[in-house]
């Protein structure tokens, strides 16, 4: 069911309705149906996959928190009765317990997430290196018949966060199964995110919400304007890149400049404005979800921009797996003897190097069981490795030459944007050679004319559709420069009601009437729906 359909727009429609005649307390049971029958929808055979994540990280956890209660409360009865040598003994042999548990919980989930996720991909390797190899077609592998269940990537990474958190004693276990499932199978962000941490959403999700006039406006605001971004400019550009990406023979050169916008404005645009929805829908609910996308494309580096974008997937790598690899035993010693052999300069960087490219690979894979994904990840870490080692020329060249004017901010803006949107084209053709092959071309194709001579109407968009994306596209940079200075909503909010209706109802009519729609009037799906 997508969030583009006549049957998602019901659905969510019933729910407000119950949400709010329900006994107050009752409300995230409601939810809790509401996100099974969701997900049971998508197809049955998939609760099997969210129902194991479910039982095996809420029992870990219980386990792993009631060891640590239990050590916590054996050192405190015999704490006059233990010599040190005791006491940490005994706390070497609770923490091994609890490390194994988690050790448990993160295999068997990771493992269901690699089987169904990355075999074929295995498989497909395997077979290419028997063919290299001259086994012929007879050695060659059968690949599996693995349906991709909805949102997996999402909600074991959400489920194993909670779990490490857990672990950690950053937060309590739910006691409470059912409302773990509910943590878990969250509909909204089901589909494209945000990854919530337990600590922040478990604070609106099981508290009881009354019908608040402007909270639940706020959320349709931000629902309409998610379909805006999705159904105008997302759904319209997508004509144009399908068209650049499905011949790449025949555009080249320049085409491939407009290619790298094109995506770039798609992906924002369906990528954020999938985002509204979903967290307009919690907050129409009193659910207050994490912001993930913090203006991406007025960032001034590499490093920025990845602070800005996904912000929840980039903030998981880092808590959940950079910082572990950082300070762990291996690493340490892998520090030390850098710094003994190479020398401090060069020792202390290695480690740096080599925790970045685990978890780049690990954010390349995770996009996509496929070699241009990983390719991209790996892109991006050799471009953010390099930006770190060269930053104190960087910082010399800016205090010799004063570089630190609003035209230089600028220029670092519009550098970002292409560096990225070069990156992104491993994503756009989705196979590395075409994607070198097609970025080479920029320099050594002469075509720059197509951009003045009427060409790129040939790419199955109008001149409508072009004025319609170029409004679009100015409206979504407005919005972002005046959210810089507080919400815009909220602005929105102050004035009076006759403009605020003509303000919306303007926009809901512009979704309707200029939305991209495919046959029977049913858009297309959001991107991240195939993470």
């Amino acid at each position: 069911m997508l969030f583009t359909s006549y049957a998602f727009l019901g659905f969510v429609a019933v729910l407000f309705l119950l949400y709010y005649i329900v006994p107050r307390r009752w409300q995230w049971g409601l939810l809790l149906g509401a996100s099974y029958l969701f997900y049971a929808l998508a197809g049955t055979e998939y609760l099997a996959y969210i129902l194991v994540t479910t039982v095996t990280v809420y029992y870990t956890a219980l386990r792993i928190e009631r060891n640590a209660d239990r050590q916590t409360g054996y050192l405190k009865e015999h704490k006059n009765e233990l010599t040190k040598e005791e006491k940490k003994a005994y706390k070497d042999r609770q923490k091994s317990i609890r490390l194994r548990w988690i050790l448990a919980g993160l295999l068997l989930n990771l493992g269901i997430l690699a089987v169904v996720k990355y075999t074929n991909f295995a498989i497909a390797n395997l077979n290419g290196l028997l063919h290299a190899f001259g086994k012929g077609e007879s050695r060659q592998l059968s690949f599996l018949d693995l349906a991709l269940p909805l949102g997996i990537s999402f909600y074991t990474f959400q489920a194993l966060g909670y779990l490490i958190d857990v672990y950690r004693g950053t937060v309590r276990a739910q006691r409470n199964f059912f409302r773990f499932a509910l943590f878990v199978s969250f509909f909204p962000q089901l589909v494209q995110g945000p990854i919530s941490r337990f600590g922040d959403l478990s604070q609106t999700l099981y508290a009881e919400h009354a019908f608040d006039k402007k909270t639940f406006s706020f959320g349709l605001q931000r629902i309409l304007w998610g379909y805006f971004k999705k159904l105008v400019i997302a759904d319209r550009m997508l004509v144009g890149v399908n068209a650049l990406i499905g011949d790449p023979e025949a555009y080249q050169g320049a085409w491939v400049l407009v290619g790298m916008f094109f995506y770039a404005c798609e992906l924002y645009a369906d990528f954020t404005g999938g985002i509204d929805i979903t967290i307009g829908i919690a907050q129409t609910l009193g659910i207050t979800l994490q912001e993930n996308f913090e203006r991406p494309f007025f960032s001034r580096s590499l490093k920025e921009y990845w602070r800005r974008w996904h912000i929840t997937m980039g903030t998981w790598f880092r808590d959940y797996i950079f910082y572990p690899i950082s300070v762990c035993k291996f690493m340490q010693k892998f520090n030390k003897a850098c710094r003994r052999y190479l020398g401090e300069a060069v020792g202390k960087r290695l480690p740096v190097y080599l925790s970045s490219f685990v978890v780049w690979f690990a954010t390349g894979i995770w996009h996509g069981a496929s070699w241009n994904f990983i390719v991209w990840g790996l892109g991006n870490w050799a471009v953010l490795m390099v930006s770190e080692t060269l930053e104190p020329l960087y910082d010399r060249f800016h205090q010799r030459f004063g570089a630190g004017g609003k035209a230089y901010r600028l220029f670092e803006v519009v550098r970002t944007f292409l560096l990225v949107s070069a990156l992104r084209t491993f994503d756009c053709y989705r196979s590395v050679p075409v994607t070198f092959r097609m970025f080479g071309t920029l320099f050594t194709a002469r075509n720059w004319n197509i951009l003045w001579d009427g060409s790129l109407l040939g790419l199955g968009l109008s001149l409508l559709d072009y004025g319609i994306l170029a409004v679009g596209v100015l409206m979504l940079v407005s919005v972002s420069l005046l959210q810089r200075h507080g919400s815009v909503r909220e602005r929105i909010f102050a004035k009076p009601y006759p403009l605020r209706f003509v303000l919306w109802y303007g926009l809901f009519l512009t979704v309707l009437l200029m939305g991209a729609y495919g046959v029977g009037y049913d858009a297309s799906q959001f991107i991240y729906n195939q993470f």
